[in-house]
């Protein structure tokens, strides 16, 4: 088993990884851009190797890890 680094709220490309592995195309782009900030907390916060404080998360970071997502999203579907 390999060992995976400690992830935290500014890693935007590993976490909207993590979440496309975890939800696949069940969220396309516009529905990735529609969830709810409360929803994504929470799904963030419940991701392996997650060790970021929930009170460090911000809208910014929200914010950068839907767009991030949303790349990810589009580079899989090639």
């Amino acid at each position: 088993m390999s060992y995976e680094p400690p992830i935290h709220w500014n890693d935007y490309e590993d976490i909207a990884q993590k979440l496309y592995e975890k939800f696949g195309d069940e969220f396309g782009e516009g529905k990735i851009y529609r969830i709810r900030f409360t929803d994504l907390h929470k799904w963030v916060l419940s991701l392996p190797h997650f060790e970021g404080k929930p009170e460090d998360s911000n809208e910014g970071h929200l914010e950068m890890i839907q767009s991030s997502w949303v790349y990810e999203w589009r580079d899989n579907q090639k």
